[in-house]
This record gives C-alpha cells, structure tokens and sequence, in this order.
C-alpha cells in the first residue's frame, strides 16, 4: 500500500505495513538475524534520505523492497572482502518436513559458501534474476557472472550433502 505523502512524511506513514515486509525479505535470503536487522536500518535510512532529495512520488512497500535488494547487494560487496560465518541456522517455518529440511540444508549450505557465490545464487535462483541483472547488481560483466554462476554451482554441489544422515541423522 502506498502513502499519501511524499518525503520523509511518507516513509513514516508506510513503516509499519513496510517493516516487517522488508525485514522478512532481507531475512530469507541472508540467513542472519544481524545482517537482516543492519540490512533494514540501512534501508530505511536510504529511503529516507532519498525521500529528503526527490519528493515526486509516494514511496510503497514494493519501492522499499528494491531499495533492500540494492542495500542487500552492497552488503554482499562489502561482505567478498571480509567474510564473515553465518551463525545462525534459518527459522523454523511449518512445512512438510521433508521440504523444510531439504530447504535447511540448503540455507547451511548456502552459508559454507562465500559471501559471493552466496550472492550470485541467491539473485539468481532465489530472487529469479536474469543473468544480466545479476551482473549489474554484483558490479561484473555478464560473462563474468556467468563463470561465477558456474563456479558458484559447483561450489553449491560439492558442500551439499547427499546422503540423508548428513541432513539431519536420519538413515
């Protein structure tokens, strides 16, 4: 839903209804409490001080979003250079089980990689990003891209575990 106001009077009047959005997608694809929660203050501020420069229209929820996936990507940038071990597993969600599981192994794995393989899959097969788009985002040409989409893969591959006690004990 997007507010009446424009300016900084508009995020406020979008934050309760936009907070939790932002916080939920910033969460799934990062896996960490901390970097969600740093993620969404950052973007907030962002759209705040956009807001401040250009009046013209009324920021929404789906505005917000794209302004978290750009915080999300910096993120990522910055993360390439120094890593750092996600700690936390994912949260609980009810689900069939073999479903939830398969998708905690996943997110684990997800976590084994690094902060830039992470990134390039997630943009790609998690937010359903053309190639293109990724490589903008990750600041690459597309043919570089693709080899660490390539890499990234098989990285993914080789830290996925394929037997079911690995996934949780269960023979």
């Amino acid at each position: 839903m997007s507010g009446e106001h424009t300016g900084p009077e508009g995020i406020l009047e979008v934050y309760d209804e936009a907070l939790p959005a932002v916080y939920g997608y910033v969460f799934r694809r990062c896996a960490d409490r901390r970097i969600a929660e740093d993620v969404t203050s950052e973007t907030f501020l962002a759209a705040m001080d956009t807001m401040r420069r250009d009046q013209t229209a009324p920021p929404s929820v789906g505005w917000l979003i794209g302004v978290a996936r750009h915080k999300l990507a910096d993120h990522w940038r910055r993360a390439q250079r120094t890593p750092e071990p996600v700690d936390e597993p994912p949260e609980v969600v009810d689900d069939d089980w073999d479903a939830h599981l398969d998708r905690m192994v996943a997110h684990a794995t997800l976590a084994q990689l690094a902060p830039i393989n992470r990134a390039a899959l997630t943009l790609r097969y998690v937010d359903d990003l053309p190639v293109a788009d990724c490589a903008r985002i990750l600041g690459r040409t597309v043919g570089a891209t693709e080899a660490l989409l390539t890499r990234a893969k098989r990285a993914f591959r080789e830290a996925y575990p394929l037997d079911r006690s690995a996934k949780g004990g269960l023979s």
